[in-house]
């Protein structure tokens, strides 16, 4: 199994605003290059806690896996 375990780290804090806004702290933004005006997916799992990806990232995933499950399938296209 490979662990990427040298990945760097960043722990931050953020309050939440009366409007439920919160501003993602600078080192954050500059590891994951979130500029103003991206659009972010956020998700809350009840019980595990809310992740959060920028929008281009997870599309760029899910093109990659679409690319992957097409060649799946051709192969086994390619079987019968």
């Amino acid at each position: 199994m490979n662990h990427e375990s040298n990945r760097k780290c960043v722990l931050s804090t953020a309050k939440v605003g009366e409007r439920g806004q919160i501003v993602i702290p600078k080192d954050i933004r500059e590891l994951f290059d979130i500029q103003s005006g991206d659009t972010l997916i956020i998700r809350g799992l009840e019980g595990k806690g809310v992740l959060i990806m920028k929008a281009e990232d997870l599309l760029a995933k899910a093109d990659i896996m679409k690319d992957i499950a097409l060649q799946i399938v051709g192969e086994n296209e390619d079987d019968k």
